[in-house]
């Protein structure tokens, strides 16, 4: 488990407080807390005072082998004794979800029952640093089980429903406060994902041609060259995605370096306007693009396009450059998925942009500027400090 999984994330504060009074309520919460429908993952939301106030949490991913459970126990129940009180109050409690990946098999009783000592060793490790674990839900397939329910006859063995999306009183309270679910964790995640299809080969030689190209140039005297080519690069296709807007309920348009392999009625509207963008950048401006942007300087100047006109088509060209850095190249994403992480936190998609930072450390545990932004995000920081020393005057031109 990575660093950066085992930290207390403050969840967003609702206008209004909202008593949550049985298992079903705290399985309705859950998206509300994040911010979307997670999948494949372990989610323990800590209870803060004498009204056990949800007000940090913690996220990380389903560890596939058993064999990992008790070490991952351990590290999340230490991170959330020892991450600091998001809030004045003292940790008093907290609340286990274990989300399955919707793919995997048995995701019901069956996927309940092959999780079940995962849950029991989170709540001995809660327990051991005296952290009551008030309860323990599993969550698939829109229904809930609950590992601490010993009532016969209580619940149902299929399953209980969870409430009906946007028939409760925290959904309700989540829509007065601005507070919105953005769809599954897989959705938002597959915006930042390597493309798939014939098209990863032809973005893989390009990658090559520019590594041969551009690397020996960029650890040489002719850096500076190299960077300002990159940067007017950048502004052309900052101004070609600006006159194309990112309208979601276009049709999907599949140009010869888009997502391929799935029918295009399937596609949602989101992927079909990232698959309108993919198509407007050549396998080559993408590739030229991810090699000059692992260069620092430049990742600085280009940083400061993270408001007004600048931050919409900014955050496309981000969050395609991340889609192209395929094959051997996926250890190249981390400058894009970044800068979408920074952008987005600065237009106020909070949600989107811990996936992108998140992502970026997975794909470099050490990239510096993705560490310092999340945690930045974590310890409840406004961006706006930071933009303004992005405001200043950089060292290459504004677009």
């Amino acid at each position: 488990m990575t660093p950066h999984g085992n930290t207390v994330q403050p969840v967003t504060a609702l206008d209004a407080d909202v008593v949550l009074r049985n298992p079903g309520d705290l399985a309705d919460a859950l998206p509300y807390l994040l911010g979307y429908h997670p999948e494949d993952c372990i989610v323990i939301a800590g209870l803060y005072g004498p009204r056990s106030r949800v007000v940090g949490r913690i996220r990380a991913t389903l560890p596939a082998d058993p064999a990992e459970w008790p070490a991952h126990a351990e590290a999340l129940a230490s991170a959330l004794a020892t991450g600091g009180e998001p809030g004045p109050e003292e940790l008093t409690g907290a609340v286990v979800y274990l989300c399955p990946d919707a793919d995997a098999p048995g995701t019901g009783r069956e996927g309940m029952e092959r999780l079940r000592p995962l849950a029991q060793l989170l709540r001995i490790a809660c327990g051991a640093r005296e952290i009551p674990v008030c309860e323990a839900l599993y969550l698939a397939e829109r229904r809930f089980w609950s590992y601490l329910c010993v009532r016969s006859g209580c619940c149902d063995a299929d399953g209980t429903p969870v409430p009906d999306a946007g028939s409760t009183p925290l959904a309700a309270a989540s829509a007065v406060s601005g507070i919105r679910v953005q769809g599954t964790q897989r959705a938002l995640e597959r915006r930042i994902r390597p493309l798939r299809g014939p098209a990863v080969a032809r973005q893989v030689r390009e990658l090559d041609a520019a590594a041969g190209a551009l690397m020996p140039k960029l650890l040489g005297p002719e850096a500076e060259s190299v960077r300002q080519e990159t940067l007017e690069l950048a502004r052309r296709l900052l101004a070609r995605l600006r006159r194309a807007p990112h309208r979601a309920a276009i049709p999907a348009q599949r140009g010869a370096d888009s997502h391929q392999g799935e029918r295009a009625e399937r596609v949602d509207p989101v992927q079909a306007a990232d698959d309108r963008d993919d198509a407007l950048i050549t396998s080559d401006e993408a590739a030229r693009m991810i090699l000059g942007l692992q260069d620092l300087p430049l990742r600085d100047t280009l940083a400061s396009w993270m408001e007004g006109p600048d931050a919409a088509p900014a955050l496309r060209l981000w969050r395609a450059l991340a889609r192209r850095c395929v094959g051997a190249y996926e250890g190249h994403a981390a400058p894009p998925l970044t800068l979408a992480g920074w952008v987005a936190w600065c237009t106020g998609d909070a949600v989107g942009a811990r996936i992108a930072l998140m992502r970026a450390l997975e794909t470099d545990s050490e990239y510096l500027f993705a560490a310092l932004l999340h945690q930045a995000m974590n310890d409840g920081m406004d961006p706006e400090p930071l933009r303004r020393c992005m405001r200043q005057p950089q060292s290459g031109p504004r677009p």
